[in-house]
């Protein structure tokens, strides 16, 4: 008998192995250990794990299918509350989230929820599962820009009310962030990205691609020539910030959007394709957070040697926990209390190292953590052919600056109810990264949801 306060463990490449690949790093659950780590869950009457999950799947529901081998049923449970499952159950931060709420782990491990996800939405797309859609449509048109996350879920749902929905994404290829931002070895685009859009478009939603909104057409043009009677923008957050420190603009120097964006959608990482990336030998990757740690991996499976540049301490990492142990595992070096100061450019204009400070972490500052300060004598340089800033990224301000009354904040976020998605221009919607700034997958989705919902309930009413 399994230990009952311990998780099912999880099979991985061996870190070795798969830092010279970019297959998935983890295999996920068999039915059989699926079913065992599903028997776990005690099927709490007030469920904490659901107040923890932003699109608030019925979890213990889900869990005792799977748990009695009903791996359909448990997809169906899913997807009445999410549109991108097999995604959510890779990326989703569930330790901060669901499974941080799970009562089993007060005493033990709480259950791997996300694993579970993971399990019976691969056992979906396997075995062609359909989702259920409206018997009905009901004749009104709604516009969604962008096809990452936000779109996505904000297009799903009001499918299965029965909108007529057309997505409108500004690149060749559908998935916004999922499919240029993350890398392969986290989450693969055809067998996971590609397939969970072709659930959404199974609901009856329309897709164009190569369609800047503000350059190809405008909201305001979709709405009076077109017939969109609401607008729902999910455009993400894709303008990169950078430092503001001497040689920024060096031959070397990249955003990690960009460097993630060539790796992933243009297919440098396969060498059947002709799309090779300045990939770089000896690399530093400025910045905490997730993004960090897949430009960071990216880079070490191309061959390089990398570092996290990182000014807190461990603890104050924003990246998930898992994140950083697989980078570890892998290889990347941490340098963390350091900060850049300048990049050194050689006589050709290409980066040639860095200089950096050593940091103390102070008293705390306005986000609760302490603040870093500079520790006096402390400079060293660093020999180095590449920096990648990961820094965050804001909205890119095209939509908002075409569009009449739509009112964004200092940060060019656009201003958006939170309950709703309702922006200051009558029928216009929007949520994810384009009104709180870079987050995560799974909260761009919950923003997507409650878009659907601001827009029905708005048409309802009409």
């Amino acid at each position: 008998m399994a230990d009952v306060l311990k998780k099912v463990p999880v099979r991985e490449q061996e870190p070795a192995v798969r830092a010279k690949n970019f297959e998935e790093v983890c295999y996920g659950y068999n039915k059989e250990e699926a079913m065992e780590e599903a028997s776990r869950c005690i099927n709490c009457k007030n469920a904490k794990c659901i107040e923890g999950c932003p699109v608030s799947i019925n979890i213990p529901a889900f869990i005792h299918e799977v748990k009695e081998g009903n791996f359909e049923e448990a997809y169906k449970i899913i997807g009445k509350s999410s549109a991108l499952p097999a995604v959510c159950g890779r990326v989703c931060p569930q330790e901060s989230q669901c499974e941080g709420k799970c009562i089993r782990g007060i005493k033990g491990e709480p259950i791997s929820i996300g694993k579970l996800e993971r399990f019976v939405a691969d056992y979906a797309l396997e075995n062609d599962i359909k989702p259920e859609k409206a018997e009905t449509t009901n004749g009104h048109k709604v516009a969604v820009i962008g096809s990452g996350p936000a779109g996505l879920t904000c297009a799903g749902d009001l499918a299965k009310l029965g909108y007529d929905v057309t997505v409108f994404e500004a690149l060749h290829e559908l998935g916004g962030v999922l499919v240029y931002g993350i890398p392969e070895f986290r989450l693969p685009k055809k067998k996971v990205v590609a397939k969970e859009i072709d659930k959404v478009k199974e609901l009856g939603v329309k897709f164009e691609t190569n369609v800047v909104i503000g350059k190809s057409t405008t909201i305001d043009q979709l709405m009076e020539d077109e017939g969109f009677e609401a607008v729902f923008i999910g455009s993400g957050a894709g303008l990169p910030k950078f430092m503001g420190i001497p040689g920024e603009n060096a031959n070397g120097v990249f955003s990690a959007n960009e460097y993630l964006t060539r790796n992933n959608l243009m297919k440098a990482f396969d060498p059947s394709y002709d799309t090779p990336i300045a990939a770089g030998t000896k690399v530093a990757v400025v910045g905490g957070g997730n993004v960090a740690m897949d430009a960071a991996r990216t880079a070490l499976r191309l061959g390089a040697d990398v570092h996290i540049v990182y000014r807190r301490s461990e603890e104050e990492l924003p990246a998930r926990v898992e994140e950083v142990h697989h980078a570890k595992e892998e290889g990347v070096i941490f340098d963390l209390l350091t900060n850049p100061t300048e990049i050194l450019v050689d006589d050709n204009g290409y980066v040639k190292g860095m200089k950096c400070v050593k940091m103390a972490l102070g008293e705390p500052d306005a986000s609760g953590r302490r603040r870093p300060v500079v520790v006096e004598g402390s400079e060293f340089e660093m020999e180095l052919d590449t920096v990648i800033m990961s820094l965050g990224t804001s909205p890119n301000p095209l939509i908002s600056s075409t569009t009449e009354g739509l009112e964004v904040n200092k940060w060019k976020c656009i201003v958006a109810e939170e309950s709703n998605g309702k922006t200051t221009k009558e029928g216009v919607y929007a949520g994810g990264d384009a009104v709180t700034g870079a987050a995560t997958v799974i909260l761009a989705m919950g923003a997507g949801k409650a878009g659907a919902k601001g827009i029905h309930e708005y048409l309802s009413n009409k």
